[in-house]
């Protein structure tokens, strides 16, 4: 599937798209719109849990919970894995208080405008395309983790091995499909509009497989909360 060079991820100020999607962490499913006219939002969009850079994402994200409901704020973490795989990780990889949903066609990605990576032998046409050559030139550095910053398929590889993670059928159809599915975490107010953001998409794929800074984050929260 050639990689869709029309979407623009989501900016502060623009309202955000309702989205369905199956719990992961709960039953049933989880709506946007169930926040809407409640509580913030923080709604992260990961890979899914194939990336070993995303399962830090999304235990980073977790970690913030209290803080964010203390502060009134809902968080919500949304993966493109299959929801029986997804349950089963989460059952032996618990996170107190985690919302999760379940997201393997990644319609929920494709709704706040963050492109799928399209991995080409040489060619680079940024945040659609991307040559190998380039994807090899992004270190990656997790000092407590890593023995130094090393290209982001040298660094899964090392993660993957020290978490004992083993790839599924289910991890594979979906790294088939989305494996270079950008990412993001976008901050929604009561009436679900985009007040703050963090996404892989800006600067050539500078902030690919970062974080924001928490402090930011959290000065955003503030701001959404009052």
């Amino acid at each position: 599937m050639s990689a869709r060079s029309d979407l623009v991820p989501l900016q502060p100020g623009d309202r955000a798209p309702n989205l369905v999607l199956d719990a992961i962490t709960q039953e049933g499913k989880i709506a946007l719109d169930d926040f809407r006219g409640q509580k913030p939002v923080l709604v992260g969009l990961f890979r899914g849990l194939h990336c070993a850079f995303c399962r830090r994402h999304i235990a980073a994200q977790a970690r913030l919970d209290p803080e964010l409901r203390e502060k009134g704020v809902e968080s919500l973490t949304v993966v493109n894995t299959p929801i029986e795989r997804a349950r089963l990780y989460f059952r032996y990889h618990p996170m107190p208080n985690l919302l999760a949903a379940s997201d393997p066609e990644r319609a929920s990605h494709r709704a706040f405008g963050l492109p799928n990576l399209e991995f080409t032998q040489n060619e680079t046409n940024w945040p659609y395309k991307v040559s190998m050559a380039a994807v090899k030139d992004m270190l990656v550095d997790i000092p407590s983790e890593l023995p130094g910053p090393m290209d982001p398929i040298a660094a899964g590889e090392i993660l993957d091995k020290k978490d004992h993670y083993e790839l599924t059928e289910a991890d594979e159809q979906m790294m088939a499909t989305g494996h270079g599915q950008l990412v993001g975490q976008f901050l929604l107010d009561r009436q679900g509009i985009v007040r703050w953001s963090f996404t892989e998409v800006p600067e050539g794929g500078r902030y690919m497989f970062g974080a924001p800074n928490p402090q930011e984050l959290m000065s955003a929260v503030s701001q959404v909360a009052q």
